[in-house]
């Protein structure tokens, strides 16, 4: 067992990166709660573990004193001095007390720390990967499912997918391969637990990043993301560079890129629109695809009116009301759409002016 046991520890110690001293610590802690518990033993030992030869002593540890008062823990003078007559007072004297068939219990109270310290590692192992990967997307298999969560299989550990996280109307199989966004990564007394979201923000971002160079490179940045999961998403998107074209570029060749992405959250409708630090401008592009007529903005209540066309206003406010929900969601601002018969009856809008002054920025050009 003894030359079995530093094999099985050296190759832990290459194998899985765990130091053999600590493992030797541990055991010699272990043994001796074994070696009490098993001989009802309650002096003070001290297991040496020969990290040469392998062998196990178990020593009890006896303090030289004058007058004995507790046999299991004091050694009198004169029985000191009968071992080695150096020996003085408030020494400590240790005594081989192996019993005779301590080796087996040895061999198992060894196996049970090592098992136990192998799992903790690869616990330790697994939380430091994951770890670095929040906010991160990944790759899983579902395995299961019950009322409270998706179980998704990430290789080397199960990531749990809470209900209030899964896409509306989506439907989990057995051995389907589904992308997913890491929001937390936690040290549990049964190990890392990892939850995932298939509605985050996050989801949809890195989902670019993956479809769109220009945006993983820094090329084209991602502003800010509104969504309604499983439903509609709006995301803002900008270029340092005039030269480059960001909805363009996010769009892709035939919608390409878009596309995509537009599978990957089973159909879940994405408008990409372009960021702008003026908020008549961003405001107005937000709302696309509704064609807006003026934005009126109010600094101080982070608001702003938007007027629209008729036959628009439907179409700005959008199904439910998601349409400026999600824009006023994207950029930060409060929004409340008019109608341009009922802004020029109230007097915010005059439509007339406004084509005129259209008409002469035309002639200019």
């Amino acid at each position: 067992m003894s030359s079995e046991l530093l094999d099985a520890l050296t190759f832990l110690e290459k194998e899985k990166g765990i130091s053999k001293d600590i493992l030797i610590e541990a055991i010699e802690a272990a043994l001796i709660s074994a070696y009490k518990r098993n001989f009802h033993q309650a002096q003070n030992v001290r297991v040496d573990f020969n990290t040469t030869t392998g062998s196990i002593k178990v020593f009890a540890r006896k303090n030289v004193v004058e007058e004995v008062t507790d046999p299991r823990q004091e050694l009198s003078v004169d029985e000191a001095h009968k071992i080695n007559p150096q020996y003085e007072l408030e020494d400590v004297v240790e005594l081989e007390v192996t019993p005779r068939d301590f080796g087996r219990i040895a061999a198992q109270t060894a196996k049970q720390v090592v098992t136990q310290r192998v799992r903790e590692a690869e616990r330790g192992i697994i939380f430091s990967e994951f770890i670095d990967r929040e906010e991160d997307i990944i790759t899983g298999v579902v395995q299961r499912q019950d009322h409270r969560y998706i179980y998704v299989n990430l290789g080397r550990v199960e990531a749990l997918l809470p209900a209030a996280e899964q896409m509306p109307g989506e439907k989990y199989t057995t051995n389907d391969r589904i992308k997913v966004f890491i929001t937390k990564v936690e040290k549990t007394t049964k190990g890392p637990q990892i939850l995932v979201s298939r509605t985050h923000p996050g989801l949809l971002k890195r989902l670019f990043e993956l479809e769109v160079p220009e945006i993983y490179d820094g090329t084209v940045e991602v502003k800010s993301i509104a969504r309604e999961a499983g439903d509609r998403s709006k995301i803002a998107v900008h270029a340092a560079d005039p030269e480059v074209d960001p909805v363009g570029s996010c769009v892709g060749q035939k919608g390409g890129r878009v596309q995509t992405i537009v599978n990957e959250l089973n159909g879940e409708k994405i408008d990409i629109v372009r960021w702008s630090e003026d908020p008549v401008v961003y405001v107005a592009n937000a709302l696309s695809p509704a064609k807006v007529l003026e934005v009126l903005v109010n600094e101080e209540e982070k608001m702003t009116t938007v007027i629209v066309p008729d036959y628009q206003l439907s179409l700005a406010i959008g199904k439910r009301g998601q349409n400026a929900r999600l824009a006023a969601k994207l950029t930060g601002w409060k929004i409340d759409i008019k109608s341009q018969s009922d802004a020029e009856e109230s007097g915010l809008y005059n439509g007339e002016a406004a084509q005129e002054e259209f008409e002469s920025a035309e002639e200019e050009l």
